[in-house]
């Protein structure tokens, strides 16, 4: 049965008049008539007894048109709803853990202040973990520091990034001004999970120079990682947006390296056959204009 048999009954209901329903709803009485008819021959119950030319509901109709009245709002609601959500939008943001931590919160201000009825959903994990939810479009469109792998995702970079070697205060690199390559392999590191594009960018840029290097502890966050640095447990690699704060106040020490440079860009991402609304499309403007 459809929406329409339905709309036809209630009113037939609230006028218990095939004539005044035709005229409210515009159609001919024998429309009115037929609608009713294929109503009761499919739920093979009579909606309407017809007595001196008058109509009286039965049981069986004073619960359809309870059903009835219900099934029309909820159409009504979902109409108001996907308008609102055309007009409005919403946008289920995937980030990596260094892009959440130190530029996400910016872009959604900025982007909030033009758009400040669209809904921003964020997932934050790390770049691998967000691949797989991209491809089960279980995120729309994502903001990323490491690289993709399937082919059905289109990327395109929007931010550069430099990772840095940092240290505690008293960490005996504290007092060099650069450190030599091979002293790394004299360290324990703090390091993020494997998945993570930091993680990525840290072990292909030793392995381009041949360098051997140690884990001692694996973190999936920055937080955890500044704090163990700080406490002497070990050193470690990270980008350069995550330590200003640490640096500036003297409890981090950000040190270069001789004949190294770990280098990378911020990506934006998303399947290859999303459709991106208006507002999807505004997001993506700004990261590329920021």
């Amino acid at each position: 049965m459809t929406l329409r048999h339905f709309k036809i009954f209630v009113s037939v209901c609230d006028h218990m008049s095939m004539t005044a329903a035709a005229e409210e709803l515009f159609i001919s009485q024998s429309a009115i008539s037929q609608a009713v008819a294929e109503l009761e021959r499919y739920y093979d119950v009579r909606l309407f007894e017809r007595l001196s030319r008058k109509l009286y509901l039965t049981e069986a109709g004073e619960r359809l048109l309870g059903y009835g009245r219900h099934m029309i709002r909820m159409n009504g609601d979902i109409e108001k709803d996907m308008r609102a959500l055309h007009e409005h939008g919403a946008i289920r943001l995937g980030v990596s853990v260094t892009i959440g931590a130190n530029v996400l919160p910016e872009l959604v201000s900025l982007y909030k202040k033009s758009n400040p009825k669209t809904t921003i959903e964020v997932f934050e994990s790390n770049t691998q973990q967000i691949e797989k939810r991209i491809l089960q479009d279980q995120t729309d469109i994502a903001l990323v520091e490491g690289d993709t792998s399937s082919p059905d995702l289109i990327s395109f970079p929007f931010m550069d990034d430099e990772l840095v070697l940092i240290c505690g205060m008293k960490h005996r690199f504290a007092s060099l001004s650069a450190i030599a390559a091979v002293e790394l392999e004299k360290e324990e590191f703090i390091i993020r999970e494997k998945g993570s594009g930091t993680r990525k960018t840290f072990e292909e840029g030793l392995a381009a120079h041949n360098i051997s290097w140690k884990a001692s502890w694996v973190c999936n966050n920055a937080d955890t990682i500044k704090m163990a640095v700080a406490e002497g447990l070990g050193i470690s690699i990270i980008s350069k947006r995550a330590v200003e704060k640490e640096a500036q106040a003297g409890s981090l020490c950000v040190k270069g390296i001789e004949g190294i440079r770990f280098e990378r860009k911020f990506k934006i991402i998303y399947h290859k056959n999303k459709y991106l609304t208006d507002q999807m499309k505004d997001f993506i403007s700004l990261c590329l204009n920021s």
